[in-house]
């Protein structure tokens, strides 16, 4: 088949999905959907929990408007009970039948609400079929010999225990293994794998970090043939390539990132115009210059989709060549870029924007830490630094956030939300144990580079929508409203006065009242949870978030496919034009299904990486309190009650930003603490302080779960 015919066809097949005659499973795989009348037949994925028995579970559908039980839910699921759940493992792709079941009390069916119609809690599933299995691998701890060797799962999700049909012979009973899934035909009998990787004892170096990236299917090398293409990638620019780019080398342009970052893929410069406004570059490593369609580097960094940055270690989208190396915006080197211009008039409003390819040689790596020292400075101190060069940037620097901070107040005016709040990383021995924490404050120089980042990756989903070209947007559609209010109750459990958060002011309202106060994160973290996932789409549909109508991801294609695309169409568009500084022949570009099928894939290994970042932060928290108690046994934390259940207080320590919970049994008996359901709070029968939301508690650890990820606190 043509390239040509192929296109066609594959746009053919987006066009017969959207009409609900063809359904799209995982991996781009198409299939008929039943058509026999009053069918209930679903496609969609299974979700198990770890709070609950592993053979109940949710069926969430691929596509909620295909069928009619699904288009009017907040929330498309349906719950599987375990007799349904056949041999479907968490992450499975599965073919469910629809089933109405009148809820049972005390062993007798209960007739429905509404006369002839049954309530979405009486919709069940049931899998009929497992279409694709969503887990080639198992990581657990070797048990047995023999034909009674098994694994037992690290992850709660899956069944309790796997029979191992094969076993590598230096394995030994108690060891962390890798095990291959073979099968699982009977929902009564255990499911198979075959050993593939021993990782080593449970306490050893390492094996923990290892257990979770195996967990999550993370590539821990390169292919001899992307290494090799990396490597044959000459460091020198040639003087042609320079010559057809508008030299920015003389240009005082800098980057401001982490102090532990490695790659530097933006850097700024701003101009202050005669008429009182204002020009923003934002530099972009020109990535898509050096990885090129087809190519091995694109092939592998395309079934990557994005790096992932663990508690110990950065797993990166392309080679260190690229990473660390020709990609880099480090100062002194001369390197590619695409630039987007940006002018803003004296108020801050955006004017306009062109785009070029261009090369530079940044003047100034500062981390955040260094440019916010300056930043603080006020002119006299300035005007003393003997140094020209750091003069110049430092006022430089005053000069940026003086834009940025025009722009970010009326992003903010405009209905933003501010979701931002500090970081806490765990900082590790040379043998990767957990002993330290290190806070990172959200301050001005985070939230300058921040502003000029959205007006570029802004600047350009406007571009690339208003030209006849498929590309990749960065979506985040509107809340759910059921969700919102479950969200307004718990900020009202702290004692807020809330109001309508379906209209935009009033959460922007209670975001300025819990700033600074205990309870911000924990707030921050469930109007969080109460969102949207934001995802990649063919179509521009916005950003709830940030109130943006136009919105992609243009300014990390060293860690992002999704900007690599972005890069290549805006530099196909620029090409079409004519403009000087386009390359004279772009190459191709996705079309819609085939971009289609990109954006599913890069929105999952995106949930991949971040469900495997919090799993390795979460660990190394855990080892870090550990380690603390260990040394110090008698240590007191200072905690913030966020939630209150029959089950305990869940609560988090300040500072550290630690999540756990005192559950009602561990409380002192001597104080009679009983649940009042009315106020959702704990209530002393002995005059004890009451634990509600908003409690300030002092407590110690009590005892952890590796596996599960939960820290049990008990009062000091």
């Amino acid at each position: 088949m043509s390239p040509k015919h192929r296109s066609i066809f594959r746009q053919v097949l987006v066009e017969l999905e959207t009409k609900g005659e063809l359904a799209r499973g995982q991996k781009g795989l198409y299939r008929r959907p039943s058509r026999k009348s009053g069918s209930d037949t679903v496609i969609g994925r299974m979700q198990f929990s770890r709070d609950q028995k592993r053979n109940s579970g949710f069926f969430i559908p691929d596509n909620p408007d295909a069928h009619k039980a699904f288009r009017n839910m907040e929330r498309p699921r349906v719950f599987v009970p375990g007799r349904f759940s056949s041999t479907a493992l968490d992450g499975d792709t599965v073919e469910v039948k629809l089933v109405r079941e009148a809820p049972q009390r005390r062993g007798k069916a209960v007739k429905s609400r509404r006369p002839g119609r049954f309530e979405d809690d009486e919709l069940k599933a049931k899998v009929v079929k497992i279409v694709e299995r969503g887990r080639e691998s198992i990581v657990g701890k070797f048990h047995g010999k023999g034909a009674r060797a098994t694994v037992a799962p690290d992850d709660g999700r899956l069944p309790a225990s796997f029979r191992l049909t094969k076993v590598l012979p230096n394995a030994k009973p108690g060891d962390v293994v890798v095990a291959k899934f073979t099968g699982w035909e009977n929902p009564h009998v255990a499911p198979t794998v075959e050993m593939t990787e021993v990782l080593g004892r449970e306490n050893d170096p390492g094996v923990d970090m290892l257990a979770i990236i195996h967990r999550y299917g993370l590539p821990l090398e390169f292919p001899e043939a992307v290494l090799a293409e990396a490597d044959a990638i000459e460091e020198k620019i040639p003087r042609s390539e320079i010559d057809r780019r508008e030299d920015w080398r003389e240009r005082e342009v800098f980057t401001i990132d982490p102090e532990d970052a490695k790659d530097f893929d933006d850097a700024i410069c701003v101009t202050e115009l005669k008429n009182g406004g204002w020009e923003l570059a934002v530099h972009i490593a020109d990535v898509s210059h050096y990885v090129r369609p087809g190519s091995a580097l694109d092939v592998e960094a395309t079934k990557r989709g994005n790096s992932v940055y663990l508690a110990d270690r950065v797993i990166p989208m392309l080679p260190e060549k690229l990473s660390n190396g020709v990609c880099s915006l480090k100062p002194d080197v001369e390197r590619l870029t695409h630039c987007a211009l940006i002018e803003f008039d004296s108020k801050g409003k955006f004017s306009s924007a062109r785009f070029a390819s261009a090369v530079i040689r940044s003047h100034k790596r500062y981390s955040y830490e260094q440019a916010y020292a300056i930043m603080m400075l006020d002119e006299a101190t300035i005007g003393k630094i003997e140094n020209d060069k750091d003069r110049s940037l430092a006022n430089h620097l005053k000069r940026a956030w003086k834009l940025a901070s025009l722009m970010r107040e009326k992003r903010f005016a405009n209905g933003a939300l501010d979701l931002d709040f500090p970081e806490v990383k765990v900082v590790l021995d040379d043998q990767g144990r957990a002993i330290d924490i290190k806070r990172s404050e959200y301050d001005e120089s985070h939230q300058l580079i921040e502003e000029f980042m959205l007006a570029a990756n802004e600047a350009v989903a406007y571009e690339t929508k208003n030209a006849p070209a498929p590309s990749i947007y960065r979506i985040h559609e509107d809340p759910d409203v059921g969700k919102l209010e479950e969200f307004a109750d718990l900020a009202r459990s702290f004692g807020h006065r809330v109001g309508d958060v379906t209209h935009r002011p009033e959460l922007q309202k209670l975001l300025r009242n819990i700033k600074g106060k205990l309870e911000e994160h924990s707030v921050k973290i469930a109007l969080l949870k109460s969102l949207r996932r934001a995802e990649y789409s063919k179509d521009p549909v916005g950003h709830y978030g940030l109130v943006k109508a136009n919105y992609t991801h243009f300014t990390s294609p060293i860690r992002r496919y999704a900007d690599l695309i972005v890069h290549r169409v805006l530099r196909r568009i620029l090409s079409r034009r004519g403009e000087a500084t386009a390359p004279e022949n772009a190459e191709r570009t996705p079309a819609i299904a085939e971009m289609t099928s990109i954006c599913d894939h890069i929105s999952k290994t995106e949930r991949i990486a971040a469900d495997a970042e919090r799993d390795t932060q979460q660990l190394k928290l855990i080892e870090y309190l550990e380690h603390v108690t260990a040394n110090e046994p008698d240590k007191v934390f200072d905690a913030v009650v966020f939630e209150v259940r029959p089950i305990g207080a869940f609560m988090e320590l300040k500072n550290l930003m630690v999540k756990g919970m005192i559950r009602k049994d561990d409380l002192s008996p001597k104080d009679e603490y009983y649940f009042d359901r009315v106020k959702n709070e704990y209530r002393s029968r002995n005059n004890a302080p009451t634990i509600a939301a908003g409690s300030e508690l002092k407590v110690r650890l009590y005892k952890v779960d590796r596996d599960r990820g939960f820290i049990d606190f008990a009062p000091a």
